[in-house]
């Protein structure tokens, strides 16, 4: 599969030549439902993760009263993934058949309810495998093509799951774990990902308007530097020329490495390595959609011809069914001085 990001609206570079040099090169990952193996660049897919090595657990503390729902297990959460899946075939192809039987409102009850367990050691989750091959990967180490992403699927105390990054060399890893360990229950549905295909496609990113200097947001706010270009700023519903750079110009929404750090929720800060004090740069950017009402020019053209099937009740653009913070993206910034060093999450 392959996707395609539109033309921007505007040629923002003709328009601004000075944030020509603030240009970055990101790429959108679009992961898409799919059977990945371990041999695959993958979002929830599984890892090349050698049989000798421990699996990663996080210790905790974990809050279940954190959660705004029942704990379930990922096998729970799959079986309704399933049946949800099943119920909106049937009605495609029956627009008379019934939204739920009765067999599925049952297990739909049964669930509900929940699982007990006892707070302890969970296992993490994985939540992506990007290959070298696939994918650039900022501040890779030398020998290092593959990189995997796994989080605790419970919220700590920054109000999202706790990451772990690891680098390798895919080549040493011959002997692959068959069956990882799970979780015994996760916060909510949301931590766990949809198996998911990626269809990498590189894209140019400029700085957010909060990061801009003082006369570059002048020369955005001026309107008629706009209309003498013929650049139909409020085309989109853009309240401002700023809004309408940040919805369409600067920033591509969705999974991807690289690029800008999009702010929104704060101001711009500094990031520094919590180690040695060095700037840190965006590596991964994990996302609760691939777009929203405020970007849908940054929808694939493919997706308005043949459109990604959603499960019913899902957010539009949701295809890893992830949830970060009611909506919002979690970035993954690392040390570009060393790839040992902690690496900083930041919601956004």
């Amino acid at each position: 599969m392959s996707f395609t990001t539109p033309p921007r609206p505007v040629d923002v570079t003709a328009l601004f030549p000075r944030l020509a040099p603030l240009a970055r090169t990101a790429t959108r990952l679009h992961p898409r439902p799919g059977s990945p193996s371990v041999d695959d660049s993958s979002v929830g897919g599984p890892l090349r993760w050698p049989a000798d090595e421990p699996w990663p657990h996080c210790e905790g503390p974990h809050d279940r009263h954190a959660a705004s729902g029942a704990t379930h297990s990922p096998d729970d959460l799959r079986l309704l993934r399933r049946m949800r899946a099943a119920a909106a075939e049937r009605r495609l192809r029956d627009p008379q058949a019934p939204v739920i039987t009765p067999e599925e409102r049952e297990t739909e009850e049964r669930l509900a309810a929940g699982r007990p367990w006892s707070d302890g050691p969970i296992a993490m989750v994985p939540v992506a495998q990007l290959y070298a091959r696939d994918v650039p990967l900022p501040s890779a180490p030398p020998e290092a093509d593959l990189l995997q992403v796994l989080w605790c699927p419970f919220d700590h105390a920054e109000a999202h799951p706790r990451t772990a990054l690891l680098w390798r060399s895919a080549a040493t890893v011959t002997d692959v774990l068959d069956s990882p360990p799970e979780p015994p229950v996760v916060q909510e549905g949301w931590y766990l990902p949809e198996p998911c295909l990626l269809a990498p496609e590189q894209v140019t990113e400029y700085p957010g308007p909060l990061e801009l200097s003082k006369e570059l947001r002048q020369e955005l706010d001026d309107v008629s530097r706009w209309e003498a270009a013929g650049a139909a700023w409020d085309s989109t519903g853009a309240e401002t020329p700023q809004e309408f750079y940040f919805r369409n110009l600067c920033h591509a929404p969705g999974w991807k490495t690289g690029g800008w750090t999009r702010w929104g929720l704060t101001d711009p800060m500094p990031l520094p390595c919590p180690e040695c004090g060095t700037g840190t740069t965006p590596l991964l950017t994990i996302a609760s959609s691939e777009w929203n009402s405020g970007s849908k020019s940054w929808a694939p053209e493919e997706e308005g011809t043949n459109p990604t099937p959603l499960l019913l009740g899902t957010p539009p653009a949701n295809f890893t069914l992830l949830d970060i913070a009611g909506g919002y993206s979690l970035q993954l910034h690392t040390c570009p001085a060393s790839p040992d060093h902690p690496h900083i999450e930041l919601i956004q």
